[in-house]
Formats: structure tokens, C-alpha cells, sequence
């Protein structure tokens, strides 16, 4: 299994890294737009395979989609970061052109990708994602952690001046 993870920042470097260390996939390619970094956690990861007992392939590239080509599954998580002050609707505008470029570049090689997205807001980027891919529902998935889910449960508690019970995993 090929494992594309685009955007090589702290979370889809974790991602490639327990892509790697869990045996999930047999390749991961780690792409980002900034030269050299996803090349050098690259480098980090194939570095300690040995030492952590993994013999995935890790490979870094700059902005080279081919490089992802025949991808089984492509973890989107390219974007910018909410800026103080920024709400999560301004963020949509700003990473909405991010997204939908990065999926239409690496669908044009893996047309048969499964695509997670995580990018924020990951609610709008998956849909925006489902939408220009024109993919079926079930090759376009959004994933959002714990945290999402807290703070939804957070406001919905003091949007009903309640508090609810303790957030359990799901």
C-alpha cells in the first residue's frame, strides 16, 4: 500500500511517522510546497527505521505530484493556521484555494485514492474536497479529533447554560 501525506508541517508529519512505525503502508510520500522539509523528515524517519524496527519507505519531495502517483490513500493536511484574532470561517477562505488545489493536483495521479482529509476547518475542507473531486462519498473522508468534538460539546453545554456529561471517545 502507497500512503501520500501532503503537507509535511507537525501533524502530517506525525501522520507519515505513524504511517511508518505502524506498518500501514509499504511506501509513504511525504510532499510539502516549502523546499527541503518534508525531504529532511524524511531523511529523520528512513534514518531511525532500523533503530524502531520499520521497513517502510519514507520519501520526501517538493511540490512534485508525480512523485505520488498510484497513491492508495492520500492524507490531506496542507493549510495555514488560524491566525489570532482569525475566526474558523475566515479560515476557510484561505485554505479553501489550498485544499482544492492539492486534491485536484493528486487526484490527476492517484485516481483511485481514498482521500482524509484533516486540513481546517476539516468539516468545509471535505466537503469542498468531495465536491471539486466529484469522488463518491466513501473515497472522501474527514477526520477531526477529540478536540473538535470537546469543543462542540463545550459550546453546546454553554449555549444550554448545562453542563453534560464527560466526553468519552468514539
Amino acid at each position: 500500500m502507497k500512503v501520500t501525506v501532503v503537507g509535511a508541517g507537525n501533524v502530517g508529519a506525525t501522520v507519515a511517522n505513524v504511517v511508518a512505525l505502524k506498518k500501514f503502508a509499504s511506501e509513504v510520500v511525504l510532499i510539502d510546497i516549502k523546499e527541503g522539509v518534508s525531504e529532511g523528515k524524511a531523511m529523520d524517519m528512513m534514518q531511525c527505521s532500523h533503530a524502531l524496527g520499520f521497513d517502510t519507505t519514507v520519501k520526501g519531495v517538493t511540490n512534485d505530484y508525480a512523485a505520488t502517483a498510484n497513491s492508495d490513500v492520500i492524507v490531506v493536511t496542507s493549510g495555514l493556521p488560524r491566525k489570532p484574532g482569525m475566526t474558523r470561517e475566515e479560515l476557510v477562505g484561505v485554505n479553501a484555494k489550498i485544499v482544492k488545489s492539492v486534491v485536484e493536483q493528486a487526484l490527476k495521479h492517484s485516481p483511485n485514492a481514498i482521500f482524509i482529509i484533516i486540513s481546517n476547518p476539516m468539516d468545509a475542507m471535505t466537503y469542498l474536497a468531495l465536491k471539486s473531486t466529484g469522488l463518491p462519498r466513501n473515497r472522501v473522508i474527514g477526520m477531526g479529533g477529540m478536540l473538535d468534538s470537546s469543543r462542540f460539546r463545550y459550546y453546546l453545554s454553554e449555549a444550554l447554560n448545562k453542563a453534560g456529561p464527560p466526553a468519552t471517545p468514539t
